[in-house]
């Protein structure tokens, strides 16, 4: 079922695996999931539903000409999906933020590769991913992921494990907004853990990097994957925690700086540098090399990309300009929160 909000956009079939599903590659510093204390999907599903709700609505208001379109999908190999775009509109350009719970009697063999021991395992999992690619090249495109995955055995406890983050593309540095987003990143979980902040950023600048550009594709942010510390309770509380941060410290970033006069040479250098976006989506994401190669709703995953890309040969920026700024200061990951004094 498809639900109309709005003129302008483009309908996107959900996909069952958002960015980030096939993440199982664990923190260097910790062993395999951890059998813990039975998840509470409906609680995590209503969570992510809400945020997703939440997210529209706010960004619906930021942009103020432009609204999310709606597509309701049903997985034949079981579950569904929520997924909602908005393309051309003044503020946003193209923004996905999709919901999907889906369910299977096996686990792909391409999310078991790392994980031998959860082979023929059946498995539920459910996330929201959101992608927002601003018009204003003043205005970071931003990142998040949420995602719970269970796997279940007849005769065994289910193995289960939250993942996600959140993390920011500028395209023209502010030393303000950089800090306020990194400070929304160490408040979101430092209720949970003295040193969940930096390994969280490390762990986040460590995966949205480009090796063959030698250069990360943003300021970074939190990333997780394999999260069960705690018991159920306490994770599901940081993943919520995380996700209102979310919120909050991206939506203050679009409205603090949409309104930021704009030119051609600004809005090249944003097309050139979403390349790279496009780059790591398409190379290195695991969660999009995931649903491709399962068979996953191809439209949906791809809604992650930019609506306009560009890519000019063996281009650099001037010395001295705001561009090369960027690069300089802005990406070389940097303890930004203590840097800030």
């Amino acid at each position: 079922m498809i639900r109309v909000k709005g003129q302008g956009w483009t309908i996107l079939a959900g996909t069952p695996f958002p960015s980030g599903w096939a993440m199982l590659s664990p923190d260097p510093a910790r062993r395999g999931p951890r059998v813990a204390t039975t998840p509470d999907i409906d609680a995590v599903e209503a969570y992510l539903l809400g945020l997703q709700d939440r997210l529209c609505d706010s960004l619906e208001t930021q942009d103020g000409t432009a609204t999310f379109g709606e597509d309701r999908w049903d997985r034949p190999e079981g579950g569904s999906g929520r997924s909602r775009v908005l393309e051309g509109g003044e503020v946003v350009e193209r923004g996905g933020v999709l919901f999907s719970h889906v369910h299977g009697d096996k686990l792909p063999a391409t999310a078991s590769a790392r994980r031998p021991e959860l082979a023929g395992r059946a498995f539920r999992a459910l996330g929201c991913s959101v992608v927002i690619h601003p018009r204003n090249p003043y205005v970071p495109t931003s990142h998040m992921n949420l995602r719970l995955f269970v796997a279940t055995h007849a005769t065994e406890a289910p193995i289960w494990w939250f993942g996600g983050g959140f993390d920011l593309t500028p395209y023209y540095g502010f030393e303000e907004d950089v800090v306020a987003w990194h400070t929304a990143a160490r408040d979101a979980v430092a209720p949970f853990g003295d040193d969940l902040f930096p390994r969280l950023k490390k762990w986040c600048d460590d995966y949205f990097y480009l090796p063959h550009r030698q250069e990360p594709r943003g300021v970074g942010g939190l990333f997780f994957d394999d999260w069960s510390e705690g018991g159920f309770d306490n994770a599901f509380a940081m993943v919520r925690s995380v996700g209102d941060a979310y919120h909050a410290a991206y939506l203050a970033l679009v409205a603090k700086r949409k309104a930021t006069p704009w030119g051609e040479r600004e809005k090249a250098f944003q097309k050139y540098r979403r390349g790279r976006y496009v780059e790591f989506n398409l190379v290195y994401d695991r969660g999009t090399l995931f649903g491709l190669q399962s068979g996953g709703r191809t439209e949906s995953i791809l809604a992650s990309m930019p609506p306009e890309v560009s890519w000019r040969y063996d281009w650099r920026p001037e010395a001295g300009s705001p561009e090369a700024e960027l690069y300089e200061v802005y990406l070389k990951p940097r303890d930004w929160v203590t840097a800030s004094g």
